[in-house]
């Protein structure tokens, strides 16, 4: 840290207090209240760009390209946004992101509600909203520990992923109503206007109670030295390669579940909504059981790895809509605690100067494998069927498992 002075440590709560602990930091409540607020949104309109597509192609391969269009920037430009993080204040950062977002979004709820929507633009745009998300995504969750230090940031993780999940739940339901209601276009509408709870979270923050990290001065081979350092720390790098797998053939929920609801169980676009309500109400659940555990490192995250490909593969083999719905549940609740020990465990072991390029290549294996995987899930879905691509997911699973197994495990972290 920055001070002279170094730090106490925060007393750990117990109980209830635990699971809510990070929530005592008043910058951390205004900051998790504008990302809630604002996830919703993006929900909204994750869920109405992937039915805008099926509207305008019918196809679940252009599916799964116009969502790799929307991640292509993360997989490419996330070392280099991971730099600018380490470089710039973090915040000032958020606020020319969030107000860029809004923009793209309010660009294709316009179009979508004059009716002058093309696949092109839909697919130019996603890659605008990519390029900002390359260099948010790191922001978002490197300046969490500058809010609330240290000691509180595996529970301020796991909360703010719950609030993500929160928000899928929520999401989907609104956006449900507003295509049934006003139609697509106001789902995208709705979002741009989320941005602004960022935005003035951002702004209403105490900044003399933040904790920023001294920023890296300029200098030639910064980029392959942030490389070299995850590639040197075992907690880093094992990590990064089983959520690299996860992040691939795992995460593609854009690109499957409404291509199940629609192909597999001949559902309307409730049905979509129906699973995945019931995915982020089952990462509620699994957030709210993490938030009470401070457990993290390789070896809690392979087993939840191992858990992870049950789920999915329940899944993929449930045979009607209702038992489709109650796995989702166990994915979502599979899934969060996947997320949130992997995410934890890196930026604990992480020295401050690297964090930013750190969680730059955690966002890139996460977010940035969508270009590569989502086009495969949306093919494996027309050629052989939903359920086979995400059995292709429990496999990906069961791979980061044995990954996490042939690493050693690595030692744990508090």
């Amino acid at each position: 840290m920055s001070g002279s002075v170094a730090e106490p440590p925060a007393p750990r709560p117990a109980g209830r207090r635990a699971m809510f602990a990070a929530l005592a930091v008043p910058n951390f409540r205004r900051y998790v209240s504008g990302q809630a607020l604002s996830l919703i949104g993006t929900w909204v309109e994750t869920v109405a760009q992937a039915l805008l597509v099926l509207r305008l192609t019918h196809s679940g391969v252009v599916l799964g390209l116009t969502t790799a269009a929307r991640y292509a920037p993360v997989l490419l430009l996330s070392p280099y946004a991971g730099l600018l993080v380490d470089r710039y204040p973090k915040r000032h950062l958020l606020l020319g992101t969030q107000a860029g977002l809004a923009l793209v979004s309010a660009l294709l709820g316009v179009s979508v509600l004059t009716r002058d929507i093309r696949l092109w633009q839909v697919v130019v745009l996603a890659v605008a909203f990519g390029t900002l998300s390359a260099v948010d995504n790191p922001a978002r969750q490197a300046f969490v520990q500058e809010v609330v230090g240290r000691d509180l940031v595996r529970n301020a993780v796991t909360l703010n992923s719950t609030s993500v999940n929160v928000a899928r739940v929520i999401g989907p339901t609104i956006a449900a109503v507003l295509v049934s209601t006003v139609g697509l276009g106001w789902c995208f509408v709705v979002n741009a206007a989320s941005f602004v709870c960022v935005i003035v979270s951002l702004l209403s923050l105490d900044a003399g109670s933040l904790r920023p990290v001294p920023p890296v001065s300029r200098g030639r081979g910064q980029l392959r030295a942030g490389l070299r350092y995850a590639a040197g720390v075992p907690a880093i790098i094992r990590p990064l390669l089983m959520i690299a797998l996860v992040g691939t053939f795992t995460f593609e929920f854009e690109v499957s579940l409404p291509l199940l609801a629609r192909v597999t169980f001949h559902g309307t676009e409730t049905t979509y909504s129906w699973l995945l309500g019931a995915l982020g109400a089952g990462a509620v659940a699994g957030g709210l059981s993490a938030a009470r555990s401070s457990r993290t490192g390789v070896r809690r995250l392979t087993r939840t790895s191992f858990c992870y490909a049950i789920a999915m593969g329940l899944l993929a083999a449930a045979p009607t809509l209702a038992t489709a719905v109650a796995a989702c549940v166990l994915v979502g609740a599979a899934s969060v605690i996947f997320l949130t020990t992997g995410n934890s465990t890196i930026q604990l072991e992480s020295d401050p100067a690297y964090r930013g390029r750190v969680i730059a290549l955690w966002s890139m294996a996460l977010v940035g494998s969508t270009p590569i995987g989502s086009p495969i899930i949306g093919a494996t879905s027309d050629v052989a069927g939903p359920r086979y691509a995400l059995a292709l997911g429990a496999a990906a699973c069961l791979a980061a498992t044995i990954v996490g197994r042939w690493a050693g495990g690595g030692r744990p972290v508090r």
